[in-house]
């Protein structure tokens, strides 16, 4: 299976991100089977990027090869469900949170996503209704390798830039 991950810089050597809380699957390296997804990530997190440091930035997307046969511990939700949804609100609310899973596929809790994620947390909206909310959003996948032992089953592949 081929995945991507768009940000700013080749990574050869995908490493867990720990400074970014508040992510849909905890503390991972985020990768997507949806390369137009990946390069929208590598264009917005190029031009943050360019206006944080006062010159252009390149968007780079870097693909990988993954074998989704593992041994490993893999938890995959098909859509928006409850047991999807506790686990983007445990991730996102709770920091300390940690689940058992070696890669997590799921979809992305986005903008809109998020704040309906937000409404349960904040227990305006049942968690139900939530769900329910959400299987008429437009949601793009993600793949979550949230472990040592998963990153060694991403090989990287190359990298382009993206044309902006």
């Amino acid at each position: 299976m081929i995945l991507y991950h768009g940000t700013t810089q080749e990574i050869r050597n995908p490493v867990i991100i720990r400074s970014e809380i508040g992510r849909d699957f905890g503390f991972a390296f985020y990768t997507t089977d949806i390369r137009p997804q990946a390069e929208r990530w590598a264009v917005r997190k190029a031009k943050i990027q360019a206006r944080r440091e006062g010159h252009a930035v390149r968007p780079i997307v870097n693909v990988y090869e993954w074998n989704p046969e593992t041994a490993l511990s893999v938890k995959s939700f098909d859509g928006p469900s409850l047991d999807w949804l506790d686990m983007v609100v445990n991730c996102r609310s709770n920091p300390a949170f940690r689940h058992p899973y070696d890669i997590v596929i799921g979809k992305i809790a986005n903008d809109s996503v998020g704040e309906t994620v937000s409404f349960v947390v904040q227990g305006i909206m049942r968690r139900e209704d939530a769900v329910e909310r959400l299987r008429f959003e437009q949601i793009n996948n993600q793949l979550a390798f949230c472990t040592e032992a998963a990153l060694a089953e991403l090989h990287f592949v190359s990298s382009y830039e993206v044309e902006v």
